[in-house]
């Protein structure tokens, strides 16, 4: 018997993958990443996804959807949650990608955390059946921690699983998840969606922000999980780095036509990025925005400014803004 666990990195996932597991089948672990997902499974990285399949000691399957959620984004047939989080249309297209999972290596059903009334979007009765009949998954999907509060599926009907080793948890408290990782040695997982940035208000205004001018793209997805973002105009738009990690990560992430904003040497201040259309008017402004972020910033200030790739360079003079000046322009 061999099964597909869906892995969020959350605690649910971990739970109910460690109930089936206890029951002696064979889990494959499966781990959908979007452009918002906190991690993007690099070669490098050693993260949650990898540490819980890791220790539970299963196979872990990656599947990429970015261009897809992000025509979901863009417009999603269930509409949004509390912010930009199209919940339902999401959770229909991982399980979609799950069954043919499923089916390409010979597996029985698909295991997901789910908890009954633990999401106001998608974890309703009602909507969780709506869900499985659109991912075609009805009869195919066990949800251990609350599968005593569901019909059974075809696995806990025919004995593939032990319908009384299942649990019967609802409702947003987590303190009976919180008892069973205690008890299942389970210390290691993201926060209650944590694995999302749509989820966050903060971020979704940045999201809201590339929808309305046109820009929704991988590559200006990218740069939203850095810096400061300002919209200068409809064409052109600057980031500015926090610290010496996100200066670096912006200059890694600049792209042909881009331009660089650095403060010359004497000053201490952040790198920026610009990206879109930036004449005269817009490079004086984003300039004294990049004051506002640099030490002794009450006296004029020099900025040094490139186009990317090319190392040939100008030099700005410039007042900073004050904060109240910069409020109308910050994402």
């Amino acid at each position: 018997m061999k099964v597909i666990s869906l892995i969020s990195g959350g605690l649910d996932s971990s739970l109910a993958t460690k109930i089936i597991l206890d029951q002696g089948i064979e889990v494959v672990g499966l781990n959908c990443v979007n452009p918002f997902s906190v991690c993007g499974h690099n070669s490098n990285c050693n993260c949650v996804v990898k540490r819980i399949c890791k220790k539970l000691g299963i196979e872990l399957r990656v599947i990429n959807l970015s261009e897809e959620f992000l025509e979901i984004l863009k417009n999603p047939s269930y509409g949004y949650g509390s912010n930009m989080n199209p919940c339902i249309d999401c959770r229909i297209m991982i399980l979609k990608k799950a069954k043919g999972l499923m089916q390409e290596i010979g597996a029985n059903f698909i295991v997901t955390g789910e908890v009954v009334g633990q999401r106001p979007m998608s974890q309703k009765r009602p909507t969780l059946r709506l869900i499985e009949k659109k991912a075609g998954v009805e009869d195919i999907l066990v949800r251990p921690l609350s599968a005593k509060l569901l019909e059974p599926g075809k696995p806990e009907r025919l004995g593939w699983v032990n319908r009384d080793k299942l649990f019967a948890i609802s409702g947003r408290s987590r303190k009976e998840q919180i008892n069973l990782a205690k008890q299942f040695n389970i210390d290691d997982y993201l926060t209650p969606a944590g694995g999302c940035l749509v989820t966050n208000e903060g971020y979704t205004r940045k999201v809201k922000d590339l929808i309305k001018h046109n820009k929704l793209s991988l590559e200006n997805i990218a740069l939203l999980k850095a810096g400061r973002h300002f919209r200068i105009n409809p064409k052109s738009k600057l980031i500015v780095g926090r610290d010496e990690k996100e200066n670096q990560k912006l200059l890694d992430m600049a792209r042909e036509g881009d331009f660089i904003f650095e403060p010359i040497e004497e000053i201490r201040g952040p790198v920026a990025l610009g990206r879109g259309e930036f004449l005269d008017e817009q490079i004086d402004l984003s300039c004294r925005i990049i004051g506002r972020y640099c030490d002794d910033n009450d006296r004029e200030l020099r900025i040094r400014v490139r186009k990317y790739p090319s190392n040939k360079e100008r030099i700005i003079s410039c007042t900073a803004f004050k904060d109240d000046d910069l409020s109308f322009l910050r994402v």
